[in-house]
């Protein structure tokens, strides 16, 4: 492999310093006309690349933040990706994002990448749900903003939508449409926005005057469509099955509708279904998908400028904030009033 052409390269091939070429790349109106076009016709020749990381680690101020997310398979954290990456380009900085699949031995090794490259800071949504991944990023000393998550303290900034709020919209609907039985179909319960829209809906039911009972849980151990199909089957061999059910998001509400489909169970007529984030997919379902809508994008726009204006701010000015946004229901064909 070719070594890497250096600035000591490009100062022997044109005749002049070290300290020139330093000039000429970062003051070029320090050097004179002629010895700027020299240098710059020698740097383009022999395609040297200035090293960003290393002019960073001088500097102390990356222009690189770090987004950490629990699934890019999911559309909803592409979303907040794009939020991210649009308010970052705005202040002329970068993202890196990385995909803990909900691995927490990929968030760690994640954090350690971070911690090495001295991101400017880190968007991160935990998978760890002991709080290891936020005392880890505060004994780096790196600045951070919690994504789709409630700061539990006022130590830290956050961008969250009101996820309890969003269970109790989904299950208000199903009972409006007249459903007495309705499973749950949550991903890992100790996330807390599987637990938070649980809480929502049973909120719904208690405001309804109904028991607990009427919410029937059917965990899973992911967020995606395979889980969803495997509880789709759990819920077919159910002697009592409920006639409707409330996805924990999106993914696994199409993975459900796929297993109801493949047994000829109809939807909505048979079984209603009720997802959550809202993304692209579901209105482009077999049966467009009812779901909750989170705003995905302007989650991440936000989480961004915030992490902006907290490293941007002079030491013990900047106040953390925490950001929660509200959903809303969006009714479709998966969730019609039964005949």
């Amino acid at each position: 492999m070719a070594k890497a052409v250096g600035i000591k390269d490009i100062a022997r091939e044109a005749g002049v310093s070290v300290g020139t070429v330093s000039n000429v790349i970062n003051r070029p109106d320090a050097v004179s006309a002629e010895t700027r076009n020299r240098v710059r016709e020698v740097i383009e020749r022999l395609g040297y690349v200035r090293s960003e990381s290393a002019r960073q680690l001088r500097a102390g101020r990356s222009r690189i933040m770090g987004l950490l997310v629990l699934d890019m398979a999911n559309p909803f954290f592409v979303d907040i990706a794009r939020g991210a990456e649009r308010a970052a380009r705005d202040a002329g900085l970068g993202v890196m994002v990385c995909n803990t699949a909900q691995s927490t031995q990929q968030e760690a090794e994640y954090l350690s990448l971070f911690a090495e490259q001295r991101v400017r800071g880190v968007l991160v949504t935990p998978a760890d749900t002991t709080g290891r991944t936020i005392a880890t990023l505060r004994r780096h000393g790196t600045p951070f903003v919690l994504v789709d998550r409630v700061a539990d303290g006022v130590e830290e900034c956050s961008v969250s939508v009101d996820a309890v709020v969003g269970g109790a919209l989904a299950m208000r609907h199903l009972i409006e449409q007249g459903h007495r039985s309705v499973a749950y179909v949550g991903g890992p319960p100790g996330l807390q926005q599987v637990a938070d829209r649980r809480t929502g809906a049973l909120k719904a039911l208690a405001d309804a005057g109904l028991p607990p009972d009427v919410l029937r849980e059917l965990p899973t151990e992911r967020l995606d469509v395979a889980a969803g199909r495997d509880a789709g089957a759990r819920l077919l061999g159910l002697a009592d099955r409920p006639t409707a059910v409330f996805c924990a998001n999106d993914l696994l509400a199409l993975g459900v509708l796929q297993a109801l489909f493949a047994a000829g169970v109809r939807v909505p007529q048979d079984v209603a279904i009720v997802g959550y984030d809202d993304i692209d997919f579901a209105a482009a379902a077999a049966v467009p998908l009812t779901s909750v809508r989170q705003p995905a994008v302007t989650v991440g726009e936000l989480a961004a400028q915030l992490l902006i204006e907290e490293t941007d701010a002079e030491d013990g000015e900047h106040e953390h904030r925490q950001i929660v946004l509200q959903p809303e229901l969006v009714a479709r064909g998966s969730s019609l009033q039964r005949r």
